[in-house]
């Protein structure tokens, strides 16, 4: 069974939380918290969130916490902020200030049978 949380409306781009989001993806929580923590990248600390609450999500129906992995982990595209900043001569640049939504699966390692 999968066990999932969201940050929805994130304001970093999918991109730059995308190269986080693959740090992580297939490795045991342990390991992938331990990497969160001291990676330096602002989006570090977003998913980092995001994957403690997907722990509680299992925790809370009784899974085994030893036995998890991060099955899926993704950055989608959310919707952009457009902001207008003006120039000289009455002209205006467009700014984008894009936004995401990260989201985190944890399964269970599956036993091996002898």
């Amino acid at each position: 069974m999968a066990y999932r949380a969201a940050h929805k409306f994130a304001r970093i781009s999918p991109r730059k939380a995308g190269l986080v989001m693959e740090l992580i993806r297939g490795r045991p929580l342990e390991d992938a918290l331990k990497m969160l923590d001291f990676s330096p990248l602002r989006a570090s600390k977003m998913v980092a969130k995001v994957v403690r609450s997907a722990m509680a999500n299992a925790d809370e129906k009784e899974a085994d916490l030893e036995r998890l992995y991060v099955s899926d982990a993704r950055a989608d595209m959310g919707p952009v902020l457009k902001r207008v900043w003006p120039r000289s001569r009455g002209s205006a640049n467009v700014l984008r200030r894009p936004t995401c939504h990260l989201i985190v699966e944890l399964e269970e390692e599956e036993e091996e049978e002898e």
